[in-house]
């Protein structure tokens, strides 16, 4: 970090930020397994995306693998929040690995959606990121069966062979403008599509952009706490820079530079769903330490709690 001197009156932090639901719940179920079972414990990819969390983890006896070859035979195995194809449980059975199931259930209900989509014969269009670990996992939950789209253009250009029978479901951390825009294509191209009732993208994605969009309108700029390979981080500064703010994203406080913060008087901060909330707390006791004075903005209170993962036998 290289602060020094900063022209910051005042921090204003959005609320809700932060850990959602599914992340709590992903972090606590290896917790809970490591207290039940002891180290080690396999992790199937990053629990959430997010360094500071996997290394809290490993520290504690978690180990975390990209492929399940990389599990001992009859070893537990934790499958992280983004969910995973069915051939992944099917791998895991073949190889007697216990599973435990951290996926976020806005996860679960995607696939859900898309396996009975499939069923009924349904071309099914993933808008989503290529590569992202959640969309890996949904497109596998029928393969031959599932278009991926990223972009207006994709949802411009893309064919299908009965459009009569078609449906669309989206990755759960993307933009909501960004997405609404990519439905909006393929429906106008597509009237008979068939949209999930609700939009997939999750309550906390939707409302941490939400917060952003008002942090926006009463900062010089807006710092996003949370990791590159985040998609929901890079969601939300891309939320914030199409209104025109300075935005940066910052795995934490020794990324924040003094360079991000000239002639900034009132400072915008969030933190991205895989973001721990003392990662913000040492921002804002740098910023306090200053003179800075902190101001609270909320657009949404969040209740939402899921139980934690079933122990594996």
């Amino acid at each position: 970090m290289s602060l020094g001197e900063t022209s910051v009156e005042k921090i204003i932090l959005a609320e809700p930020r932060g850990f959602c639901a599914g992340v709590d719940r992903a972090v606590e179920g290896v917790r809970n397994a490591l207290r039940a079972y002891g180290r080690p414990l396999y992790v199937r990819h990053q629990i959430v995306h997010n360094r500071f969390v996997l290394e809290a983890l490993e520290s504690e006896g978690a180990v975390f693998v990209e492929n399940l070859d990389e599990v001992p035979e009859g070893q537990r195995v934790i499958f992280s929040a983004h969910g995973v194809a069915p051939s992944e449980w099917e791998r895991a059975h073949v190889r007697g690995l216990r599973v435990i199931d951290a996926t976020c259930p806005l996860v679960t209900k995607v696939h859900s959606e898309v396996e009975k989509y499939a069923h009924e014969g349904r071309t099914v269009v993933l808008v989503g990121h290529q590569g992202h670990e959640e969309v890996k996992g949904t497109l596998g939950v029928a393969p031959g069966k599932v278009v991926l789209v990223g972009s207006v253009e994709e949802a411009r250009a893309i064919e299908i062979s009965d459009p009569t029978r078609c449906a669309a479901v989206t990755q759960t951390t993307l933009s909501v403008d960004d997405t609404r825009e990519i439905m909006d294509t393929l429906k106008e191209r597509f009237p008979a599509m068939l949209t999930p009732k609700t939009d997939d993208i999750c309550y906390a994605t939707q409302n941490r952009q939400n917060a952003v969009k008002e942090l926006v309108a009463v900062s010089d700029a807006v710092l996003v706490v949370g990791s590159k390979q985040s998609s929901n981080a890079n969601r939300l500064v891309e939320v914030a820079r199409q209104r025109g703010a300075r935005a940066f994203l910052v795995d934490s406080l020794a990324d924040v530079e003094s360079e991000m913060l000239g002639g900034v008087r009132a400072l915008g901060l969030t933190a991205s769903a895989s973001s721990p909330e003392w990662l913000v707390e040492r921002i804002i006791e740098a910023f306090a330490s200053r003179g800075a004075a902190v101001e609270l903005l909320s657009v949404a209170t969040e209740r939402v709690k899921f139980p934690l993962p079933m122990p594996a036998d």
